[in-house]
């Protein structure tokens, strides 16, 4: 069984006396990448921002190699975890270099010089992500599909154990969504990434969780997790699913007119 580097154990936040997470359980092994699913306000953004430390949680605990989260500095939380957020933020007047340059900062000290090493770094990480030639082109002329990627380049700069991706194919082209994602599975680290596209997720993840209201309805495998009857009770929709001719996950069909008509999903089998 592969090593786990995040446990999120009975974890709760409330604002207000209302519970946006409840008792949220889960583990992410070395290597995997975990898929976050569920209906807009499900808590899949509240949840990412607990794990990165943004908001602290009312309850529960959360681990990083079996050490509690809050024994971490901000530096070392940062040479840990590197943080993609759902909308590109703006970069004026910066090179797409120095934004992934950016990714050093957790290893470095003040003023200590860019070595040798971390020029090859930055130059190998903008490669896997093939925006080499566009090193010193302005960050904010970037396509949106290209932002991203520097985005993922400059968290490959900073070496992190846990890669968290919020939505990160949000308003791309599907090409760009599935190319994003098969980038980051390339990289072989830990990840978890909020999913808008549950086919997307079939296809990309090893594991999925599926939230609704803030509670964790499923966990398990794509297979185990994407079944008809859980994506009509979460999302409200009737729909098929049966295996994708290529990689044999879930695929999922939606049928369409059922709210007009007031059927029901069986009316559709």
């Amino acid at each position: 069984m592969s090593e786990s580097v995040l446990d999120v154990n009975h974890l709760f936040w409330q604002v207000d006396n209302k519970t946006i997470l409840a008792d949220i359980d889960f583990s992410l092994p070395r290597g995997q990448m975990l898929g976050l699913i569920g209906p807009n306000g499900a808590g899949k953004s509240s949840l990412l921002r607990c794990l990165y430390r943004y908001i602290e949680p009312t309850s529960g605990d959360i681990e990083i190699f079996s050490k509690p989260i809050s024994g971490f500095s901000s530096k070392s939380l940062a040479q840990s975890i590197a943080v993609v957020q759902q909308d590109t933020p703006h970069y004026f007047d910066m090179t797409t270099e120095q934004l992934v340059t950016m990714g050093l900062t957790p290893h470095k000290n003040l003023f200590d010089p860019n070595t040798a090493q971390d020029r090859e770094r930055i130059l190998s990480a903008l490669t896997k992500v093939g925006l080499q030639q566009k090193a010193q082109q302005q960050y904010e002329l970037l396509s949106g599909g290209e932002k991203q990627r520097a985005l993922i380049a400059r968290a490959i700069v900073q070496q992190p154990h846990i890669l968290i991706l919020d939505e990160p194919t949000n308003h791309l082209d599907i090409r760009y969504q599935i190319q994003i994602l098969e980038l980051v599975v390339s990289l072989g680290i830990s990840v978890i990434a909020s999913i808008h596209d549950l086919n997307l997720a079939s296809a990309m993840c090893d594991k999925l969780l599926l939230l609704d209201q803030g509670r964790l309805i499923a966990k398990g495998t794509p297979t185990e997790v994407l079944t008809e009857r859980q994506i009509s009770e979460v999302f409200g929709v009737c729909c098929h699913v049966n295996d994708h001719p290529q990689h044999g996950n879930p695929l999922i069909s939606y049928f369409y007119g059922y709210q007009a008509s007031k059927k029901g999903c069986s009316d559709h089998d």
